[in-house]
């Protein structure tokens, strides 16, 4: 129970991190993406895969369980009714799968991957960075219930875009 606990504790931080980082994060899955490895790519804000890839949470299988954290973040990614389907049959799916889910945004032959993702990286960064800052922070407001979401955040922030040299 102890080292559930803390394991639970640590990948909590991480994944929570990872999501809530404030520049845009890009998962780059080459092969397979299993258990913990969907759980951290759907922490990131894009996700590109090779063609070869392949994605599962095994946990049934396993016997694990997993908190309301994880699921939530799934669901608000794929809809209620997929994660049942990943997590009910505990299979594979392909990388065509995932796409069609919404588990990924692009799939790239295997060899194009990461240049793939260094190239939508760089298409990214050539942006107005407080644009990119704003949608990223208004849209994590978005899957917030609405009592805990910062308004007045998201409004300064956009409000700032057109304050800024990039807009005028």
């Amino acid at each position: 129970a102890e080292a559930v606990e803390h394991y639970q504790a640590t990948t909590k931080r991480v994944y929570d991190k990872v999501e809530a980082f404030p520049k845009p994060t890009i998962a780059q899955i080459d092969g397979f993406c299993v258990g913990g490895g969907v759980a951290l790519a759907i922490c990131c804000d894009i996700r590109l895969c090779g063609e070869s890839s392949q994605f599962a949470i095994p946990a049934a299988r396993l016997g694990l369980g997993y908190g309301f954290a994880g699921i939530n973040r799934l669901a608000q990614l794929v809809g209620p009714s997929f994660t049942k389907e990943i997590f009910f049959t505990a299979r594979r799916f392909d990388a065509r799968e995932a796409e069609v889910m919404g588990l990924v945004n692009r799939i790239h032959a295997d060899a194009a991957v990461a240049d793939a993702a260094e190239a939508l990286a760089r298409q990214i960064a050539d942006n107005a960075p407080l644009t990119i800052a704003a949608v990223k922070f208004v849209t994590g407001e978005t899957q917030k219930d609405q009592s805990a979401r910062d308004m007045a955040r998201c409004d300064a922030m956009v409000t700032a875009c057109f304050d800024s040299a990039d807009y005028i």
